[in-house]
């Protein structure tokens, strides 16, 4: 008898960088962009962003555990050696 282990998702991933006016954070899992003044703006936006997104869009999460974190990547710009 085949037992089917179905490994589900602990983690939404995103990353966040500045375009030089605006910090932008981008959902890598889910079409979901927005933008902030400050880092806490961008970080609070995302997190209403994607959950609005799953809001709507509740099969989204068919592979992800209940209540999943949110993992960002920060992009801190060039390091001139």
């Amino acid at each position: 008898m085949a037992i089917n282990i179905i490994r589900m998702k602990k983690i939404i991933k995103a990353e966040i960088y500045n375009d030089g006016e605006y910090y932008c954070g981008r959902c890598l899992d889910f079409d979901v962009f927005t933008q902030g003044k400050t880092l806490d703006e961008v970080v609070n936006n995302l997190k209403e962003a994607i959950q609005l997104h799953l809001e709507d869009d509740r099969d989204a999460l068919v592979d992800f555990i209940q209540d999943p974190s949110l993992f960002t990547m920060m992009d801190l710009g060039e390091i001139h050696v």
